[in-house]
């Protein structure tokens, strides 16, 4: 659905975008991160037609940017950081009217107009002047807006910011439904943990090229290392060496607990509760230490810079 290849875009000598590959497939979506001015929303401006990449291609939907720049915009749905909402319009009008710019029919418009207003919670708002909306309102409004025409693809650039967390939460419910085997999905977000909570694939982009990317998992992984396990035990451990399996780590302990790290869980976890057992050692609980994607993206970020580009996302 979404495929870029070399894609860059100069300002003057700037570099904004500088060599990005993106290939998200239908039923995938992509977290893209980064720190202000790193390249994330002249990317999605490429990838909308609205802006002309000085190098390297994209398509949309099996659409070029540059050549079809019509079926793009038709094949996408974009909400940006900035909504560009008409405030004097009813949202019931503003939504009709935008169904009109993408050709839909009357009986069209109303019916998916009345099913994103109802989705949102916007129904009985409707009549309202989009001014009188709350920054929370206005921004579910825009989500709708770019709904509209069902489109294959959507870039949705930070979606659920200024929003309460029950509007929050029902915009991340209403993202993770869209994501069908008909539609891709790009955010742009500084949101880190909506990121890991909806996305498969995260890529992260560092002044104009992407520095890392993957499954979350895949990246805790490579930036953080094996997965760190506790072990909590009736009894205080008063010196007692612990069985440590081969291939583990002991990381740390105290009282009655410790943690230990290892590249190989399925193995190691089963033998390490063997061991301590036959030594006495009655086990409480055993998990993994949960491992953050800010962790991960802090790494990335201040990782020493190089000339390498992360291909084929």
């Amino acid at each position: 659905m979404i495929v870029t290849q070399g894609l860059a875009k100069q300002f003057d000598e700037f570099w904004a975008v500088d060599g990005i590959d993106l290939h998200v497939a239908a039923g995938q979506l992509l977290a893209l991160l980064g720190p202000n001015g790193a390249g994330k929303t002249t990317t999605v401006r490429m990838l909308t037609s609205v802006l002309r990449p000085t190098r390297g291609q994209a398509r949309i939907a099996g659409f070029d940017v540059v050549e079809e720049p019509a079926r793009v915009r038709a094949s996408v749905g974009v909400l940006t950081e900035q909504a560009g909402l008409y405030g004097r319009m009813p949202a019931g009008e503003y939504l009709d009217f935008f169904g009109q710019l993408y050709g839909m029919d009357a009986r069209e418009r109303r019916s998916r107009a009345n099913q994103l207003l109802e989705e949102f919670g916007l129904i009985d708002y409707q009549a309202r002047r989009i001014a009188e909306y709350s920054k929370g309102m206005r921004q579910k409004l825009a989500l709708a807006r770019a709904l509209i025409h069902n489109p294959p693809v959507l870039l949705l650039d930070e979606p659920t910011s200024a929003m309460d967390p029950e509007s929050a939460h029902l915009v991340r419910n209403a993202i993770r439904d869209l994501r069908s085997a008909s539609r891709a999905i790009i955010i742009c977000t500084h949101n880190l943990a909506e990121a890991e909570e909806l996305a498969d694939q995260i890529a992260i982009i560092r002044k104009g090229r992407i520095i890392a990317s993957g499954a979350p998992n895949d990246l805790k992984q490579r930036f953080l290392g094996p997965a760190v396990f506790e072990v909590r035990l009736a009894i205080a451990l008063n010196g007692s060496e612990i069985p440590i399996p081969a291939n583990t780590h002991l990381c740390e302990r105290g009282t009655d607990w410790f943690r230990y790290q290892t590249a190989s869980p399925l193995e190691a976890n089963p033998v390490m509760l063997d061991n301590l057992i036959r030594h006495g050692l009655p086990v409480v609980g055993l998990h993994e230490i949960p491992r953050s994607l800010e962790q991960v993206y802090m790494n990335a970020i201040s990782a020493p810079e190089t000339n390498n580009r992360v291909e084929n996302v």
